[in-house]
């Protein structure tokens, strides 16, 4: 072939793997900031939610239990009340108790779990929500898992977050890396049980939750 022929396919060559870069650089992911693009209405009143947060392991303590940290950190800075918080193992009747006290105290009206979503033997805490629930959130596991997979890719397949209606109780179920939990509160929780968010959100709809 003549050197003028390896000279344009070389080009033309070049010119591909620049197109195809540009577009699996458009086609990307971008890790983006949620808490500063939520749309929040200033005019509305915040409504303070009191959640109980519950950490599933078998393994943590107190002191180790930095996913719990996270959650009781992130409420708290967002105006909210902790209402309690509880670290169980990785026991499906022991979880299912639990949420039933919080369910049925008034003073708690959201519960958020970390732990327990996988799928190994051990992790139940699906299992424990789905018992208790009157109506499941599909919306809420779709959603963080589309988050997550800006994270750490493909592997948000083996998590089973999920959430729930329990008798007038949002029941919200996390992964329990710190990391799974800051993408559930920054791109979903914090927007949703903000009272102030448009067009819609979780709070408004806690009045209408034992509706018949």
């Amino acid at each position: 072939m003549p050197a003028r022929m390896h000279v344009i396919h070389a080009r033309s060559r070049g010119a591909i793997h620049r197109r195809d870069r540009l577009i699996r650089t458009l086609d990307a992911p971008a890790r983006r900031d949620y808490r500063s693009t939520m749309p929040i209405d200033e005019t509305r009143t915040f409504l303070p939610v009191r959640i109980a947060v519950l950490t599933v392991s078998d393994t943590r303590g107190l002191a180790e239990d930095r996913s719990g940290d996270t959650l009781v950190a992130r409420l708290s800075d967002a105006g909210h009340v902790l209402a309690e918080r509880v670290i169980l193992r990785d026991d499906v009747d022991a979880i299912i108790a639990q949420l039933h006290r919080w369910i049925d105290d008034d003073t708690v009206d959201c519960i958020v779990t970390t732990g327990g979503t996988g799928v190994t033997g051990r992790d139940v805490t699906p299992e424990a929500v789905e018992r208790v629930a009157d109506k499941m959130i599909p919306g809420f596991g779709e959603l963080f898992r589309w988050l997550s997979f800006q994270t750490i890719g493909t592997s948000t397949v083996q998590s089973r977050a999920c959430a729930c209606v329990a008798r007038g109780t949002y029941i919200f179920a996390l992964p329990g890396s710190t990391g799974a939990v800051k993408d559930a509160w920054d791109g979903i929780l914090a927007s949703q049980l903000d009272s102030r968010h448009r067009p819609c959100n979780f709070v408004e709809l806690m009045p209408r939750l034992l509706e018949r």
